[in-house]
């Protein structure tokens, strides 16, 4: 699930939230906007059992996937668009 709030300027800050139910292990959010690195945004347990991660992005077209312990690559379903390369924001 993703959750985007507005901040000053042309900035906006989208919460990535994983459901209990994911992958056990690391999981982190890798896109355009970190330079593919895994781990640079890893998602944090909460006590309500999902796991989260927050990323301020400019405006435009941001690619990204999961990827979970042991190579697991995911998309996320509630993104803009999603296609073979993954899932796509816009902002």
């Amino acid at each position: 699930m993703l959750k985007r709030n507005r901040l000053f300027g042309q900035k906006t800050r989208i919460t990535f939230t994983l459901p209990a139910e994911h992958p056990d292990g690391v999981v982190s959010v890798v896109g355009d906007f970190n330079e593919w690195r895994p781990g640079h945004h890893e998602l944090r347990p909460r006590r309500n059992g999902t796991r989260t991660v927050s990323v301020i992005l400019p405006p435009g077209a941001h690619r990204f996937r999961y990827l979970a312990t042991g190579g697991v690559w995911f998309d996320d379903e509630s993104a803009d668009h999603i296609d073979d390369h993954g899932s796509v924001l816009h902002l």
